[in-house]
């Protein structure tokens, strides 16, 4: 698969907008999240082709959503600080280009522990990993 700067630009994007207060751990375990979707193995995901594609499809990363305050950041129309977005590409870039083993064991789903209660598709889905604010799920139904 061809990667483009675009794949690589809203793939950080999506990281400022999903887990800019994590560590660069935490940043890294949501771009796999979002590879696994990338790379599901089915010719014609429901998740979206490609990163931008997987990143940007309705309401699968709510920071994408146009009601989202961090919507605003995301398009540009806002500016994103610059060594907050540099460690999202880094994280990203790490990710794309093979250089960090996924440390969700292949989640394909994750929350914020900030939320009011979890998703209801977790109560049923195998947990992979628990780090900084975020749970990680695989097996999700």
């Amino acid at each position: 698969m061809d990667i483009s700067d675009k794949d690589r630009d809203i793939l950080a994007r999506t990281l400022w907008g999903e887990a800019r207060g994590e560590s660069l751990a935490g940043q890294i375990a949501v771009a796999c999240t979002i590879r696994n979707r990338v790379f599901d193995g089915k010719e014609k995901s429901w998740w979206g082709e490609g990163y931008a594609g997987v990143c940007q499809k309705l309401y699968q990363f709510s920071c994408w959503n146009k009601t989202d305050p961090n919507y605003q950041f995301l398009i540009g129309m806002k500016q994103i600080p610059f060594r907050e977005l540099a460690q999202c590409r880094i994280a990203a870039d790490q990710v794309i280009d093979g250089k960090v083993a996924d440390p969700t064991g292949g989640a394909t789903h994750y929350y914020a522990l900030s939320m009011k209660k979890p998703p209801g598709w977790a109560a049923k889905a195998k947990q992979t990993l628990k780090l900084g604010g975020h749970v990680f799920f695989k097996d999700v139904l």
